[in-house]
């Protein structure tokens, strides 16, 4: 599963922009979104999202379940 922004409780404070490893957040329309066919979950870079870590407002980067979870390449 990728990540996904909450843009109702996201402050636009851009803190996750930058420790996305993937490059997957951007800016849209004044909040951050992250765009699915980059997210890894930080898999293969660290042990947790680092968007969910820096986020100041808790449960706003969570699991987007409606893509099927992320598998490194062999």
């Amino acid at each position: 599963m990728t990540l996904k922004i909450v843009a109702s409780q996201c402050t636009s404070c851009s803190a996750c922009e930058a420790e996305c490893p993937n490059v997957a957040i951007y800016e849209k329309n004044g909040t951050f979104v992250i765009n699915p066919k980059k997210c890894t979950e930080c898999i293969g870079h660290f042990d947790k999202p680092q968007c969910a870590e820096v986020c100041p407002v808790d449960n706003t980067c969570i699991i987007d379940e409606s893509y099927p979870r992320y598998q490194a390449a062999v």
